[in-house]
């Protein structure tokens, strides 16, 4: 089985997509004028824009579901696994993806409000929705769908909490199952209370870990502040193969960097649109630009605070895919990725490293997996065409339990395995979203220019 997963997952991350992500980012941001950076300060004021009918979400909601969605072990685990395979360069390219990646999500954020639909629960659209209104191709919106409901609800969950326990039992005496079925019991309370219940805790849960963790980061990135010159250095040298240790792997170096960026961040997975469709603004630009922030505030300062942590700090490896080891800067730590951050806050405060990380992932994971259950939930009512009946409830029930014995599987799993699972998932949705906004791409700029004038 682990055999089949890793073609499948070859199949899917070819080096095709890794140049069609990093392709459209820059068309879009062609098209667009580079609205990233010419409408930033909008950006901000977007996040904070009123209700228009009490129907949906509000933009600040959605932009702190769609970044607890972002913000997880991509930040943690996947940070110090794109450094282990592809070194330091690969930060570089995860800078690259985030910043064109802006544009995409925008793009794709403002398509998904354009065609999104009403629901009891209130507004709910995404890639699924301008599939079949913008392209006219309802059995790929179905596709799409289908694929979203396994991939948020089961792959990528498992990623979540497997990171999770990993974190937590290098660090207390609890068992991976326990961590499992702790998780699946606190995020059963959360999604049984439906949309609403989970923007509420988003919005109070999400902005106090991130900023807790980027706190802790820079007071460890301070003590290792000489490092700092030569490991940006590095992080350049090493994207484009000028390191000699990493020169070897500059295929990797790129994939990875991509590869781990677009899982972080989200660009172009479609999964921000999905949240994106259920806001209530006024304009469908507003949503587009709040959630360009939001990849921003992912890869540029969460990301980045992990990766200067472990690199000023040397606790990391870099394997060569084969056993063996390029660099062995904690060689005691193998492909224990998580621990690379631990331990790069164990070289600042002795003994609390590895419980400050499992507490950080404990907030990361759950507010991720609560947000994985929105972006699945939201498929499910599309399939079911946005009514409102008790086919569909019974669904969402057997799915919620699906997802909570999800949790604890992936607990207690091998990390490889699940980490290649969680790559298919976000490989898949990335094929179809983007090549679906790349022909919608001229419906966003007419949008944008609108909202200009």
């Amino acid at each position: 089985m682990e055999n089949f997963i890793q073609q499948v997952n070859a199949i899917v991350w070819n080096p095709a997509l890794v140049v069609l992500l990093l392709g459209a980012g820059l068309y879009f941001s062609v098209r667009t004028r580079f609205v990233q950076v010419r409408k930033f300060s909008t950006m901000l004021r977007s996040l904070f824009s009123k209700k228009e009918d009490g129907k949906g979400i509000s933009s600040f909601e959605a932009f702190c579901i769609a970044l607890s969605g972002r913000v997880g072990t991509g930040n943690i685990v996947g940070v110090a696994t794109a450094i282990a395979f592809g070194g330091p360069g690969a930060v570089f390219w995860m800078w690259v993806v985030a910043f064109f990646g802006a544009s995409t999500a925008f793009v794709e954020s403002t398509l998904a409000q354009m065609y999104k639909f009403q629901h009891s629960s209130g507004y709910r659209g995404g890639p699924f929705s301008f599939i079949e209104k913008g392209l006219g191709l309802k059995w790929l919106g179905v596709v799409f769908a289908a694929i979203a409901v396994v991939s948020c609800g089961i792959f990528l969950t498992t990623v979540q909490s497997n990171g999770l326990s990993s974190a937590v039992s290098n660090s207390f005496s609890v068992s991976p199952l326990a961590a499992g079925i702790a998780l699946a019991v606190v995020l059963g309370l959360v999604i049984m209370g439906g949309v609403k219940r989970i923007a509420r805790v988003a919005s109070i849960v999400t902005p106090f870990m991130a900023a807790g963790y980027i706190l802790m980061s820079l007071v460890v990135i301070g003590f290792h502040i000489q490092e700092v010159p030569a490991v940006l250095g590095a992080i350049v040298k090493g994207a484009f193969g000028l390191n000699p240790i990493c020169g070897g792997i500059i295929g990797s170096t790129i994939a990875m960097g991509v590869k781990r960026g677009i899982f972080s961040n989200e660009a172009g997975q479609g999964t921000g649109a999905i949240v994106s469709a259920a806001t209530d603004v006024r304009h469908p630009a507003q949503q587009g630009l709040a959630q360009a922030f939001s990849v921003y505030v992912d890869t540029l300062m969460v990301c980045t605070a992990t990766a200067l942590m472990i690199l000023t700090s040397g606790t990391y490896n870099i394997l060569d895919g084969q056993g063996g080891m390029l660099y062995a800067g904690a060689p005691e730590l193998g492909n224990n990725y998580v621990a690379y951050t631990q331990h790069a806050v164990d070289s600042v405060f002795r003994g609390f490293g590895s419980q400050f990380v499992a507490v950080a992932m404990v907030f990361f994971v759950f507010s991720t997996v609560m947000a994985y259950y929105f972006y699945a939930e939201s498929s499910i009512i599309y399939l079911f065409q946005g009514k409102s009946g008790r086919a569909e409830k019974w669904t969402i029930r057997v799915f919620q339990l699906l997802m909570l014995l999800a949790v604890v599987f992936g607990a207690v799993r091998e990390a490889d395995f699940i980490w290649q699972l969680g790559d298919i998932g976000v490989g898949l949705m990335a094929w179809l979203t983007v090549v679906s906004i790349l022909i919608l791409c001229p419906k966003a700029i007419r949008a944008l220019k609108e909202f200009e004038a």
